[in-house]
């Protein structure tokens, strides 16, 4: 696999990646260098699966998933330098947003601004009891850029995203879950096998079915009911003549588990 300054890959199974984010000695704060290992990854998923059928996102440590931009690399910074670096964190949450490979956050920490951004950007997210939330860019003087405008709204409702970004405040593991960001709160020590539980569970399905329904759905939440059934039947029949598709009918029907391998 290949190595990045700021995050750590690993493979657990045969199909599921592990992706940490790593630099505890700044709570995992996204800089610059972060920003552009997190495109490098996501686009290169986007060329090439790589195997992967499901990845876990997490921090490093049990303090902080990603504490935010890092505001000491930030300070100082003219006006040119920061609309440079923060078209490399555009490009970082569309790249998280565009993988065809579903993403779970295992959110074991503080997830500030740019780190309850990252969260959002990901197909569900599982927290630790003891991870705190947070849009804080009004505090410094900017809005949230790296999606948490759009993505929050679309998870936790109009009103309740828009309370969340206007105050800046901060909130606990179960009032996402309550709020609708988070979809299970556990103890910290069990997080990282219950994400990873689940993302065996869907490694283990036809992964091209996985890629289509993941697609339908992230298309689909911002069509019309209509237009989004129409892009769902286009997904559908792009699966009807896959092996996958012969496979699963086959293992049904003949009691055994199906051997599935993205064709």
């Amino acid at each position: 696999m290949t190595s990045y300054e700021t995050l750590t890959l690993a493979r657990h199974g045969d199909h599921v990646d592990v992706v940490t984010l790593t630099r505890p000695e700044a709570r995992n704060a996204l800089n610059t260098q972060m920003g552009l290992d997190l495109c490098s990854l996501f686009e290169g998923y986007q060329l090439d699966h790589c195997g992967a059928r499901c990845i876990v996102l997490t921090g490093d440590g049990d303090k902080a998933f990603c504490a935010g931009g890092d505001l000491k690399q930030r300070l100082g910074m003219t006006d040119e330098e920061w609309t440079a670096q923060h078209l490399v964190f555009e490009r970082m949450a569309r790249a998280i947003i565009a993988c065809p490979i579903p993403i779970i956050a295992a959110v074991n920490g503080a997830a500030f601004g740019g780190g309850c951004e990252i969260a959002a950007c990901c197909d569900f997210i599982y927290a630790a009891d003891t991870a705190r939330f947070a849009q804080t860019e009004v505090k410094l003087g900017i809005i949230p850029g790296a999606g948490g405008t759009q993505n929050l709204p679309r998870a936790m409702g109009t009103r309740r995203a828009t309370e969340v970004i206007l105050t800046g405040g901060t909130f606990d593991a179960a009032q996402a879950h309550e709020w609708g960001l988070v979809n299970r709160v556990l103890p910290g020590a069990e997080l990282m096998q219950a994400a990873l539980d689940v993302a065996h569970r869907i490694a283990a399905n036809a992964p091209l079915a996985v890629n289509q329904a993941k697609q339908s759905i992230r298309k689909g939440v911002n069509m019309s009911l209509s237009d989004g059934l129409s892009f769902e039947i286009e997904a559908y029949y792009r699966l009807i003549h896959t092996q996958d598709r012969h496979e699963g009918t086959a293992a049904f029907n003949e009691k055994r588990p199906p051997k599935f391998e993205g064709k």
